[in-house]
């Protein structure tokens, strides 16, 4: 007997049958067999993945073509499609003569409004608002100037552009070659918003709304509608306007608000030498000066809704940093206002006020006011002096958080808007937090705080 021939005691193995080694195979008695090829999820993956390669782009092709086409048909028309797809083939198997009829005249409807689709126009179409920018109430209006730039009349369209939410339709005549066609429209400005005019679209269609062709001919005007400000009175206005800057308590050799004379040090300037001290001391002495700085404001606005009783009360609160901003701009004086979303352009007037018109009531902020107070303002130039400005529902704890971001030789005010509220001041560990409950009320409240 060969030795090939002669049974072998085979060695016991500890594992439990069944148990895979690390090469990913059972051992005898485990009931798996060793796979070395690929397996079946990898073979059809791979091939789904060649065919989408192969076909995808033939896809995209065919898709270009057939948008157009399916872009027509309104949400109603599909509606209809549908219905007369279902209603002739159902009545044509059944051999329902009514229910056949029934379907059959849906999809004449829509063939029938195939008509209505074929005709061009070359239309040279423009948006115009007069003014661009109004205060919250003013009067607004929009121009649609339609020019037939071609040799041929047009024919009569229908004229869509968006305002805002609403829409303004205009029934267009045709237009005579080289004629031109105007319509004016009102633009609602009983609110602080920036509206959108536009785009200007021509509708091709039939009247049940079936299909649809648009065109469009311009791009949206943005009209800014700015919040109502008052003007403030020169002492509320001299919140931070100084000649001389903001004096520090830091000494320094050189300035412009005498401080004090010391002893001349090998080093100092001359110029600074008193000498009239000099020479009744024996010794000479040197001016010493407070440092003063120019006037820096920043303003810390939140738009969290948390922190506001209503929509009326940010709007006064947006009335009220405008206000403030606008005098402080036109008096030439640096300063930098934040809120949650973003900080707004304070180089002018009007881009300030622009971006006002953008500010919204923000739900779902997680962030704190000190939290998002310190990472809008630590890029900022050092502020002589803070206003944070919030709704009626910010704590007074949250004012004290702030003002110690900033250091002791910074004034912090607080501006806490309550609509209705009877103008008041409270201290707050030092902090002084003034309540307005009326865009009236800014002046008499700001010249008291001061």
């Amino acid at each position: 007997m060969s030795v090939t021939d002669q049974p072998t005691m085979a060695q016991e193995d500890p594992r439990p049958e069944g148990v895979q080694d690390e090469s990913g195979t059972a051992e005898p008695g485990g009931g798996s067999a060793r796979t070395n090829g690929p397996s079946v999820s990898g073979v059809l993956g791979g091939a789904w993945r060649t065919v989408a390669q192969v076909v995808g782009p033939w896809l995209r092709v065919l898709w270009s073509f057939i948008h157009p086409v399916v872009a027509v048909v309104s949400p109603l028309g599909w509606v209809v499609l549908g219905v007369g797809f279902v209603g002739t083939v159902v009545g044509a198997v059944l051999g329902w003569s009514e229910l056949l009829f029934i379907g059959l005249v849906p999809l004449a409807a829509v063939l029938v409004s195939v008509l209505f689709l074929f005709g061009r126009s070359t239309f040279s179409v423009s948006i115009h608002l007069n003014p661009t920018r109004v205060v919250v109430g003013e009067r607004a209006i929009g121009q649609v100037l339609v020019r037939n730039p071609g040799s041929r009349a047009t024919t009569p369209t229908r004229l869509e552009v968006p305002v805002g939410h609403g829409m303004a339709e205009f029934a267009m005549p045709g237009i005579p070659a080289g004629g031109e066609h105007e319509e004016l429209f009102a633009v609602p400005t009983n609110r602080r918003a920036v509206i959108l005019a536009g785009p200007a679209v021509s509708v091709r269609g039939d009247q049940l709304g079936l299909l649809r062709r648009e065109v469009r001919w311009t791009k949206p005007v943005e009209l800014f509608v700015h919040p109502v400000t008052t003007r403030l009175h020169p002492t509320a206005a001299g919140l931070i306007r100084d000649l001389e800057g903001q004096i520090t308590k830091k000494i320094t050799n050189t300035d412009i608000s005498f401080h004090a004379l010391r002893g001349y040090v090998p080093g100092d300037d001359r110029r600074y030498i008193h000498w009239r001290s000099s020479a009744k001391t024996g010794q000479l002495m040197v001016r010493q000066f407070e440092e003063s700085r120019r006037s820096q404001l920043t303003m810390v606005m939140t738009t969290d809704a948390r922190y506001y009783a209503d929509a009326d009360e940010f709007e006064l609160a947006v009335s009220l940093a405008a206000s403030i901003a606008t005098q402080v701009i036109v008096d030439q004086v640096q300063i930098s206002v934040v809120t949650d979303q973003f900080a707004l352009r304070t180089h002018t007037v009007t881009s300030f006020l622009d971006d006002s018109s953008r500010l919204q009531l923000v739900n779902d902020l997680h962030s704190t006011p000190r939290t998002f107070a310190r990472e809008m303002t630590k890029r900022l130039p050092a502020p002589s002096v803070v206003i944070v400005l919030a709704g009626s529902r910010l704590a007074a704890p949250e004012y004290r958080g702030i003002q110690r971001l900033f250091g002791p030789d910074v004034n912090v005010f607080g501006i806490r808007v309550d609509a209705g509220a009877r103008p008041s001041i409270t201290e707050v560990a030092g902090m002084s937090v003034m309540t307005v409950g009326a865009l009236g009320d800014l002046n008499k409240v700001m010249a008291r705080a001061l």
